[in-house]
């Protein structure tokens, strides 16, 4: 299938499918690249063989994250139950996937990283959810930082926007490995052809199923009500339309408090 913003490609036989973000610099995600990944996962649904999925950006950066223009009010009840159930898709997905991250890795891209089942990245790898800079917030990194690295990571990344290297994440359990300049696409080869392609594609659905049940199940138990939160609640409110707004407009935000 031929996409406008993904490049997809079969590497190692067909053991291991590429999908790579290509609307550089940024790779966003826009509802387009979304609804791209979304077909091309149920493509993944029908391939027995598969053991790997990759995900990676083109250019110097992984992805800035999901669209801002989406984000505001008259777009964002459209857009943003469709992230989140892409988001689901991929953490429940039996096939084991992996997010090669160089550069910036932001918003809504971090969370497609947060969603793998590995994330390799290079040295030169900045991670952040900035979201509360615009007056909003990331549901889907609010929701899987806390289990995945304790609530002071997550609080940490949400409620400052901080922006924390790979070394960082990678001592709290988020990143896999962090490799040298340079390193990191031999580094990833070597992990497919010593850890992913000597195993049977099926036994690896099961324990990858097994591994995730937990995430995947309360991802899919409160998502919604964080979906809520945000729909309902805080795009109700003066200051989340505000930092939007203000983004857009290249000026400074001018907060109410309210």
């Amino acid at each position: 299938m031929t996409y406008e913003t993904l490049s997809v490609r079969e590497l190692h036989d067909g053991a291991v499918c590429e999908i790579v973000l290509n609307t550089p610099p940024g790779n966003i995600l826009t509802a387009k690249m979304m609804a791209e990944i979304e077909a091309q996962f149920e493509i993944e649904d029908t391939k027995r063989d598969r053991k790997l999925i990759v995900f990676k950006g083109v250019g110097k950066h992984f992805c800035f994250g999901a669209s801002v223009e989406e984000h505001q009010r008259d777009q964002v009840g459209a857009m943003l139950p469709a992230f989140h159930r892409l988001m689901g898709k991929i953490l429940a997905h039996p096939v084991p996937t992996l997010a090669k991250v160089s550069g910036q890795c932001l918003g809504g891209g971090f969370e497609l990283a947060l969603v793998c089942s590995f994330i390799l990245a290079g040295e030169d790898a900045r991670f952040a959810v900035p979201e509360i800079q615009l007056g909003v917030f990331p549901p889907v990194a609010a929701l899987l930082l806390p289990q995945m690295s304790g609530s002071m990571l997550a609080c940490k990344m949400v409620l400052t926007g901080a922006k924390l290297g790979a070394k960082e994440l990678h001592r709290a359990g988020i990143v896999t490995s962090v490799s040298s300049e340079g390193e990191l696409d031999s580094d990833i080869i070597a992990f497919i052809e010593k850890q992913i392609l000597p195993k049977s594609a099926s036994s690896l659905r099961f324990a990858h199923r097994a591994t995730r049940m937990t995430l995947a199940r309360h991802f899919e138990a409160h998502i919604g009500e964080l979906e809520r939160l945000y729909l309902k609640d805080l795009m109700a409110s003066h200051d989340a339309n505000e930092g939007i707004n203000a983004f857009l407009e290249k000026r400074p935000m001018e907060w109410s408090n309210s």
